[in-house]
């Protein structure tokens, strides 16, 4: 049984989305991209941290990612990088969300053996946000993308070294670049896992399919994560309400 239920709902879609939520008792994972960010007032947020509170729903955040790098050697896209994570850091002063999930930024394609150079570059801003996100409560996530083994999200965890820095375990992206099995990345980042992203795939594309309509053996998945990280947040990610909702009907035996 998760300790809390959630699915995908950009923010320019919650409105609409709030009445299906309280019915499914589902809380939203409210997703802000770059554009949104730009245009938000403070009003609207409080807004909906209100309409959050008035249904007894919690919030997890998901920030914007598109061209967006941390690590990056240039600093130019670090200064962006840095802008909107602080943007989405005063959204979730005002929403309080119990997890807050970002992209890393790495990619071994374009780093090659410049891992540690990513990681130099990464560490003030994680720490930056941390210390902005204290009085949210919130934990900061980072979130499995082209990693094909988990040593780079280790090693940054480690170095940030802050019970409130942790791991979201994305199923579907770990089908499509995984070169470790599922039993060994848990055995290394179980214990960090506060969040996973469940959907499904057949390893060729992000299609965020309902589980059982991919290759993935969630079986194994459900068993690691109640042995490892048994107070996870899970978090249906599907990209239409039809998905959403066969998602929901094929996650009922594991809950």
């Amino acid at each position: 049984m998760p300790s809390m239920l959630c699915a995908h709902v950009p923010f320019s879609r919650l409105g609409e989305s709030l009445d299906f939520l309280v019915e499914r008792r589902l809380n939203p994972e409210i997703f802000l991209s770059a554009q949104m960010l730009e245009a938000l007032v403070p009003e609207q947020v409080q807004a909906v941290a209100g309409a959050l509170r008035a249904n007894g729903l919690t919030a997890t955040i998901h920030a914007p990612f598109i061209d967006l790098n941390p690590g990056s050697d240039e600093q130019l896209l670090r200064e962006a990088t840095r802008l909107r994570f602080r943007q989405v850091a005063e959204v979730a002063c005002i929403i309080k969300p119990r997890v807050m999930v970002f992209h890393p930024g790495y990619d071994r394609w374009r780093y090659g053996e410049r891992q540690e150079s990513w990681l130099r570059h990464s560490i003030p801003l994680w720490r930056e946000i941390l210390d902005l996100t204290v009085d949210s409560g919130c934990t900061v996530a980072v979130e499995n993308i082209f990693e094909e083994e988990p040593s780079t999200l280790v090693a940054l965890i480690e170095a940030i070294d802050s019970p409130r820095f942790r791991h979201c375990f994305d199923t579907g992206h770990w089908n499509l670049f995984h070169k470790v099995s599922m039993e060994e990345w848990f055995s290394l980042l179980g214990p960090y896992i506060v969040e996973t992203h469940i959907h499904d795939n057949a390893g060729t594309r992000d299609d965020h399919a309902p589980i059982g309509d991919g290759t993935i053996d969630f079986g194994t998945f459900f068993t690691l994560l109640a042995q490892y990280a048994p107070d996870a947040v899970w978090t249906i990610e599907a990209h239409s309400r039809e998905n959403l909702e066969r998602a929901l009907q094929c996650l009922m035996p594991f809950i």
